[in-house]
């Protein structure tokens, strides 16, 4: 079984694209991977890393306005599917995979040209521009969101699975998660996150939430604040007056690296709605409060974070919105009803897909055979 992985440019496609490959590894026998991306993109960085063969191939991705800069976008799509098809006949590939980003699109095409079985699957509700191409010529096409099924219209191969997520996400023990962190299992705990590089305005936010719950008996708070934002945030909290080391129920990290624990502690999430961070929590049932990365491409965000207060499981606070006062309202509105809290987790739970790798797995499987 050999198969090549494609998907870049944000660690939203390269970690499905990742999980997936480790789990062509797990279920076939001898499997052999090779991951194609760009130079440019986060995956000529984390797949070497995460020990995969990488091909660089020449593409990026169109202005969404008129520039003359397009007219090279398309030259180098050609360069690329050149490229592509070329590392496919070197490598002869029983399946290509991909996650989505303008580096699918030159990769994928090829394979399908050449009659390769190819597969698709997208981590968004609203699915990007390249998958939505490339879902009218790929044999398969998987989607995280029951929300994502009405873009793609050839039903028969569209598969609801869900994103796979990271093995340790399952297997983190809450008692053990909250002794790593010195936190209580009394209280409450509200776990904030901006992703891996923050947010300036869920920073600001949280410095009169912080103010605010300082002391409080009922909860406990672990903000990740992002590595760049870390010292600009505790500057703020010093000129408000406060001093988070009295207090003794917040805790503040530039950055969380055992984020695994960090869920399982947490009763309440308040984060941005990236498709991995919902696929993370949803699994795990954990209730929300979204705050949509509002520049995202074709605000892709807030279609996700609609995916789960549509159906009861998080709460929707716009970033043009957000303040330190709207957060607190929002957060005191849910811990005051644990019957809503409760709700809002069921609902949470019923969306989370455990089985997601596996589903896409099968759907590997199955397209294979056609081309044997």
């Amino acid at each position: 079984m050999r198969a090549i992985l494609t998907g870049g440019g944000t660690g939203g496609h390269i970690y499905p694209a990742l999980a997936i490959a480790r789990g062509i590894q797990n279920y076939f026998s001898e499997a052999e991977i090779l991951y194609v991306g760009t130079n440019r993109g986060l995956e000529a960085d984390i797949v070497p890393k995460a020990n995969f063969p990488f091909r660089a191939i020449t593409v990026s991705g169109l202005q969404r306005k008129v520039s003359l800069e397009n007219f090279r976008v398309l030259w180098r799509a050609y360069q690329g599917y050149r490229e592509a098809s070329s590392i496919i006949n070197d490598f002869q590939p029983d399946v290509v995979i991909g996650t989505g980003g303008y580096v699918c699109g030159p990769v994928v095409m090829a394979a399908a040209r050449k009659g390769i079985p190819t597969l698709i699957h997208e981590q968004n509700a609203l699915p990007g521009i390249t998958n939505r191409i490339l879902a009218r010529f790929v044999d398969q096409v998987t989607v995280t969101f029951e929300d994502s099924l009405q873009y793609f219209g050839t039903k028969p191969k569209i598969t609801l699975t869900g994103l796979p997520v990271r093995p340790e996400i399952l297997q983190a023990e809450r008692q053990g998660a909250l002794n790593t962190f010195g936190f209580k299992n009394d209280r409450l705990t509200i776990l904030v996150f901006g992703g891996s590089r923050g947010a300036r305005k869920i920073n600001q936010a949280m410095v009169e939430t912080i103010k605010k719950y300082g002391q409080d008996h009922r909860i406990q708070i672990l903000h990740a604040t992002g590595q760049v934002g870390y010292e600009e945030f505790i500057q703020e909290l010093t000129n408000s007056g406060i001093d988070v080391e009295q207090y003794g129920n917040i805790i503040i990290k530039p950055y969380l690296y055992n984020m695994h624990e960090a869920l399982a502690a947490a009763d309440l999430i308040v984060s941005r709605s990236g498709a991995a961070t919902l696929a993370e929590i949803t699994i795990l049932g954990l209730p929300s409060i979204l705050i949509p990365y509002p520049f995202a491409s074709e605000n892709h965000q807030e279609h996700n974070a609609r995916a789960l207060v549509d159906r009861g499981a998080a709460v929707l606070i716009k970033d043009s919105e957000l303040d330190g006062l709207r957060l607190v309202r929002t957060i005191e509105d849910i811990i005051q009803d644990k019957e809503k809290l409760k709700n809002m987790a069921q609902a949470s739970r019923k969306l989370g897909r455990p089985e997601a790798l596996n589903d896409i797995i099968k759907c590997v499987e199955k397209i294979l055979p056609r081309h044997q």
